[in-house]
């Protein structure tokens, strides 16, 4: 056979893509991203009709999409997303990208229990039963791709602002990002994560557009910007690409410049 050519190996047309969190922020753009690429997408939030809005966007376009409710923390809810993420996708699902997320600001000794199993149970969790329930279905059609948004705060601390509970889950993810890497090669199933540092969403606006926050985030950012969530989609349209076809277990940050310092 002919050897594949530079562009095919960046083409994403035709892949069943499933995006957590993708009813708004960072997810609604990872899916009309990855749509405008040609990817099939599944659109999966706890906020169903944010979900399927983002599905329409999609398919007013001319791309193939579905829209659905999903909360990461439930495995029956997880286990459906997934048993119609792959009807959808012909009896595949190609890519996960593992987005849902929330964050807590207080003070440490503030952070109730409850806060803390909120946050734990969405971001780290989450994570794990949706990778969990998409890997069954990867290894029954030869493999795919996932890929966890981690944050730069899973590799330093949040020096900014006081997020314990969104660090520590985050630094959990990395780690669980290598650990399936390493267990699911054999199934031909690569494991990635990207580590945003601040990203302009409905989540952060009020702090990176504050002069004076946004100030201290300069200030610590070489290429002196605050990232927009479009800013993720070249890394991850590579990871979920067969451009990345050696790349397993690693984790990928995206963030002006922020940890070479």
């Amino acid at each position: 056979m002919p050897e594949a050519s530079v562009s095919s190996r960046f083409d994403v047309r035709g892949l069943c893509c499933l995006i957590t969190g993708a009813g708004r922020g960072i997810g609604r753009v990872i899916a009309l991203g990855f749509a405008e690429a040609g990817a099939q997408v599944v659109a999966g939030d706890l906020d169903g009709a944010g979900a399927e809005s983002v599905a329409g966007e999609i398919t007013g376009r001319g791309g193939k999409a579905l829209g659905l409710g999903l909360d990461v923390t439930s495995q029956p809810s997880v286990a459906e997303a997934a048993a119609r993420a792959e009807a959808f996708g012909g009896g595949r699902i190609d890519v996960l990208i593992n987005n849902a997320g929330i964050n807590v600001l207080k003070p440490s000794d503030a952070i109730t229990p409850e806060e803390w199993n909120r946050v734990m149970a969405v971001n780290l969790t989450g994570v794990f039963l949706c990778a969990q329930a998409v890997a069954r279905v990867m290894r029954r059609h030869g493999g795919g791709r996932i890929i966890n948004v981690a944050s730069i705060f899973g590799l330093v601390g949040p020096v900014l602002h006081s997020a314990t509970p969104y660090a520590t889950t985050k630094g959990g993810v990395i780690s669980m990002t290598r650990a399936l890497a390493v267990e699911w090669a054999q199934d031909g199933i690569r494991v990635t994560a990207i580590a945003p540092t601040y990203v302009r969403t409905d989540m952060t606006r009020a702090r990176v557009d504050d002069p004076d926050h946004r100030a201290l985030v300069l200030g610590r950012t070489p290429l002196q910007r605050v990232l927009e969530p479009e800013d993720l989609l070249g890394s991850l349209l590579f990871l979920a690409s067969r451009a990345s076809e050696y790349v397993t277990g690693h984790v990928l940050a995206i963030d002006a410049g922020w940890l070479a310092e």
